[in-house]
């Protein structure tokens, strides 16, 4: 009897405690108290009320607050998405009093203006950077260079001007850079031919970019240069058996397409509106991934391969060339 009293009673203490425990657990606010800090002058700074976006300042930044994710065990903040198009103002420099993060993303927020603070370099786990359809401008700063860790950056759809930097050649783990539908100019860089990961894929499009394209390009898995002012001859980026989709459409570009040789990877291929001539390789009809091409408005002769894909490629894809012919055109004379 005297046993079950001494049981019972061990059995309601633990009960005890662990409901007191739990319960304090449950109450400590998970949010690392700088991280908090940092997100709270963010939001000062474009409101003017540090619980402006995210409400009390008492909540829990880890649990309540839009936008914000925290790595469970250690409870620093990891990423900060914030696309609601209610920010005015530059991006505020207290972005780079979070360094544990690893993905940020504000975006579609038509009222952030100026340029990249210097203290997003503070950020050296960042992985995800994506500051797309903003109102961003001036140089695209080179100092983003030293996100060694960066994987993935995007800052189309803004108003950046003057050249690319050469630097951005020297993140090792990129492996996506959209840069297209702003205003840069000048050359591609040289060194973007030294990008390590050879699956990149490089979004240069609707810019004034102009002069050729940098040998050794080839390695890259997806290409996207159209709508600028290229030159040249492109002949070599077509060896690669690496890329998969490389748009060159609307441009200046003025090679032989008869010499063209084709490595096996591609499943689309744009070259419309440039200056292009020669005819069409017969070989590419045996290409075994393609489903889209466009040659159209160049300057082609000849006739138009059968077969393969090509069977089901219609007048679109070769209307406006100075002489090509048989299906899906004109029969050839």
């Amino acid at each position: 009897m005297q046993t079950s009293k001494i049981t019972l009673q061990l059995y309601l203490t633990f009960f005890l405690y662990t409901i007191l425990t739990t319960s304090s657990h449950a109450s400590k606010p998970l949010c690392n108290a700088n991280d908090k800090a940092a997100l709270l002058e963010f939001s000062r700074y474009y409101f003017g009320n540090a619980s402006h976006y995210w409400g009390s300042g008492d909540t829990d930044c880890c649990k309540d607050w839009e936008g914000v994710k925290c790595n469970p065990s250690t409870h620093r903040v990891i990423e900060l998405s914030l696309s609601k198009g209610e920010l005015t103002g530059h991006i505020s420099s207290a972005i780079g009093n979070l360094p544990y993060l690893k993905t940020l993303h504000i975006r579609k927020q038509p009222n952030i203006i100026g340029n990249i603070p210097m203290e997003i370099t503070n950020l050296l786990n960042i992985k995800y950077l994506r500051l797309d359809w903003n109102n961003l401008s001036g140089p695209i700063p080179s100092y983003l260079s030293q996100l060694k860790k960066l994987k993935f950056l995007d800052l189309s759809f803004n108003k950046f001007s003057g050249s690319i930097p050469a630097r951005l050649a020297l993140l090792p783990n990129l492996y996506a850079l959209h840069l297209d539908r702003n205003q840069l100019s000048g050359p591609i860089p040289d060194s973007f031919i030294s990008f390590e990961n050879s699956n990149i894929s490089i979004y240069l499009s609707h810019n004034n970019l102009s002069g050729p394209i940098p040998y050794s390009f080839g390695q890259a898995y997806m290409l996207d240069f159209s709508r600028n002012q290229l030159t040249g001859d492109l002949s070599f980026m077509f060896k690669s058996n690496n890329i998969s989709r490389i748009n060159l459409a609307r441009n200046l570009l003025d090679f032989n397409m008869s010499k063209l040789e084709f490595g096996s990877g591609f499943t689309s291929i744009n070259l419309n509106h440039n200056k292009i001539y020669g005819s069409i390789p017969p070989k590419l009809a045996e290409l075994p991934h393609l489903s889209f091409l466009n040659v159209s408005y160049n300057h082609l002769c000849g006739r138009i391969p059968t077969g393969g894909a090509f069977d089901k490629f219609d007048q679109s894809s070769f209307i406006h060339n100075h002489c090509l012919c048989g299906v899906p055109l004109a029969p050839c004379k």
